[in-house]
């Protein structure tokens, strides 16, 4: 890289507007989408989509919500014009739909355009020609007026093929290709002999394409050519000004977000951003951007990994774990801080019953894109008690208290690190049941048990499995869980004494069971906690006490 790179690259000029009205403006409505999956996006993949693909595809933005979906570019072969007249023909374009194509401005091209929609009921014909001072100069070797000339025998080119096709309700998009990099008073110039040909009304508007073919400039300009086009335009209510924003510099969806509020009615994207070289303007990111501000988008995302697995499958592209909204990991937290933060936010939600989503590192609920809680938490080596106890809590129903948990996550941080992967469920299960006794080889196990005695003296006695065998117990105290203690320091010198008790319902309704958990402290000072669960509450607190012995038992082999 160059010490100064001012010497090879040029800083981007600024636009000449001192009152700019974009920056105090806010979003408050969805604009017209346009998919380009099919068209932009189809063209950059490494194996275009055949129309097996194009075609689940296209049903998908049907399901999704999409109005306006530019279906192919025609001119460019067979199977490009096969599949927008098999579009055409098997009536699969609902009513509310609307096929566009796109067509360099070529007059062989247009014709081959319009063939491709012979019989549609409605069509969108986009027809465009770069007009920047590089395209001038490098690629065309024109000047503007050659240039602007294009563009005016583009607009006739449409008018005279729509006429030849009367049953079909045409409308037309022009776009001044490489607008972003264009002087703003020269792609004025050719809009304007665009209008001068098609003559729109506000009934029957033309489409405006103004895009960033080349994103070569932060946001806020773009913003700026947008409001200065939309001041100076006539006719203004004749035309829909879109946005065709790509993402060389990372900023895509920021240049359509701000380009709306500059003025614009319509975006043109790709889900999930595909599209040549860094990609097009993620109009998944941008609707559900609006949806987190409480403005439905219009588009319906409910089932975001249906939409993901058939566009990886469209497109033969992963969509990126990260991946805003979509990715498997946005909505899934490793760092103990931030579990720790989303758990009690997900308490404080419960616990306030308010309809208004408000949980610390989540700006949208995963409900509401189909995604479960389950995998909001996830555990490594850099996790936390709380990543711990809300995996336990999701998978198994079980709360642990918090003395519990700080115990609990010293285990699994032990595991993390000696395993180096993240721990899934089923791992924190399996060291949860052996760390607490809960299964494989038990000191004590409670067979069967009753409890008698008068209110402040009670009398436990209960069948136990011990070293192979049964063995019967009993033992009194003020209440339960004092007489279980006396049995077990009477009958095999565990002597416990319960620091806290707590306990919950698992589940709801008529299938209901019950956890209990207990901290201990032994006659040596230390700690030990016990868990247990049944259906009658009585029996899970006895089982947590038996819990807590066993771990002491295991301790002294």
């Amino acid at each position: 890289m160059l010490t100064d790179p001012s010497a090879k690259y040029r800083a981007f000029p600024q636009v000449d507007l001192p009152d700019r009205q974009w920056p105090s403006r806010v979003i408050t409505a969805p604009p017209r989408w346009l998919s380009t999956d099919l068209r932009d996006g189809n063209q950059s993949l490494i194996d275009p989509m055949n129309a097996e693909k194009k075609t689940r595809f296209f049903d998908l933005l049907v399901k999704v919500g999409v109005k306006e979906i530019e279906v192919g570019f025609p001119s460019a072969g067979a199977t490009e014009f096969d599949f927008i007249q098999d579009l055409v023909r098997s009536g699969r374009i609902p009513a509310d739909v609307t096929p566009q194509v796109l067509t360099q401005a070529r007059d062989d091209l247009i014709a081959t355009t319009f063939e491709s929609l012979r019989g549609a009921e409605r069509a969108i014909v986009h027809v465009y020609n770069a007009i920047s001072p590089a395209w001038r100069r490098i690629v065309f070797g024109m000047e503007q007026p050659e240039i602007k000339a294009i563009a005016v025998h583009a607009a006739k080119l449409l008018r005279d093929n729509a006429a030849k096709q009367p049953d079909t309700d045409w409308h037309f998009e022009y776009s001044p290709e490489t607008f972003s990099t264009a002087e703003l008073d020269f792609s004025l110039e050719c809009c304007e002999a665009v209008i001068d040909i098609l003559q729109p009304t506000p009934e029957r508007p033309l489409i405006l394409n103004l895009p960033a073919t080349v994103e070569a400039a932060t946001p806020n300009i773009y913003a700026d050519q947008i409001e200065w086009f939309c001041r100076h335009i006539s006719r203004r209510d004749s035309v829909v000004i879109s946005l065709h924003t790509h993402n060389d510099r990372g900023t895509g969806v920021a240049a359509a977000e701000l380009g709306m509020m500059a003025g614009a009615d319509r975006v043109e994207g790709c889900l999930f951003g595909n599209g040549e070289r860094t990609g097009n303007c993620d109009i998944v990111t941008v609707a559900l951007n609006m949806y987190s501000q409480g403005i439905n988008p219009g588009l319906d995302f409910s089932d975001i990994d249906e939409v993901i697995q058939t566009v990886e499958y469209c497109n033969q592209l992963p969509v990126h774990p990260r991946h805003p909204y979509g990715g498997e990991l946005v909505f899934t937290a490793f760092s103990g801080s931030h579990q720790d933060a989303i758990k009690k936010g997900f308490a404080a939600q419960e616990a306030r019953n308010d309809e208004i989503w408000d949980v610390p590192y989540l700006p949208i609920d995963p409900a509401d894109l189909g995604r479960n809680y389950e995998a909001v938490i996830r555990v490594n080596s850099q996790s936390g008690k709380g990543g711990v106890a809300w995996v336990l809590q999701q998978d198994k129903g079980l709360k642990l208290p918090k003395r519990m948990q700080a115990d609990f996550s010293k285990v699994v941080q032990s595991l993390a690190d000696e395993s180096s992967r993240e721990l899934n469920a089923a791992d924190i299960w399996i060291a949860f049941e052996d760390h607490y006794r809960l299964s494989g080889e038990q000191s004590y196990r409670l067979i069967d048990y009753h409890e008698g005695g008068a209110a402040g003296d009670r009398i436990f006695t209960g069948k136990i499995a011990y070293q192979g065998g049964e063995r019967s117990i009993s033992g009194r105290g003020n209440g339960l869980l004092s007489s279980v203690l006396a049995a077990l320091r009477d009958e095999f010198g565990v002597d416990l004494d319960i620091a806290d008790y707590s306990e919950h319902a698992i589940g709801a309704g008529t299938d209901v069971a019950a956890a209990a958990y207990v901290e201990c402290r032994t006659s040596d000072g230390r700690t030990v906690f016990g868990i247990g669960t049944d259906t009658d509450v009585a029996t899970a607190s006895v089982q947590a006490v038996l819990s807590a012995a066993n771990s002491v038992a295991a301790a002294r082999a």
